[in-house]
């Protein structure tokens, strides 16, 4: 059985599936600047929280920050790089030379 290191070095690499691609379609017209706006907006919360004396909220809150940090992260990486090099190559519009 291969490994996936073996599968990626022979160029056999598995393909994105289509509900991947479908949620991949859907948050890439979400503008990237939306998911800071979510995690400073969760920041300012949490803080509203600790000042009022509910800390417990607030450091629940507060977790929410690093979380939409990475989706967002992840949703520019999605935008510039699109979905499988190799879906994009089948289709001639990639940036990747074979």
């Amino acid at each position: 059985m291969e490994t996936n290191l073996e599968t990626i070095t022979n160029g056999s690499m598995p393909t994105e599936d289509k509900f991947t691609k479908s949620v991949e379609n859907v948050t890439a017209e979400i503008p990237s600047s939306a998911f800071l706006g979510v995690a400073v907006g969760a920041m300012a919360v949490s803080l509203f929280f600790q000042l009022t004396g509910g800390g417990k909220w607030g450091n629940f809150i507060a977790q929410w920050a690093p979380t939409w940090l990475i989706i967002g992260v992840y949703n520019k990486l999605v935008k510039l790089e699109g979905h499988d090099h190799q879906d994009s190559a089948k289709s001639g519009s990639s940036r990747w030379v074979a």
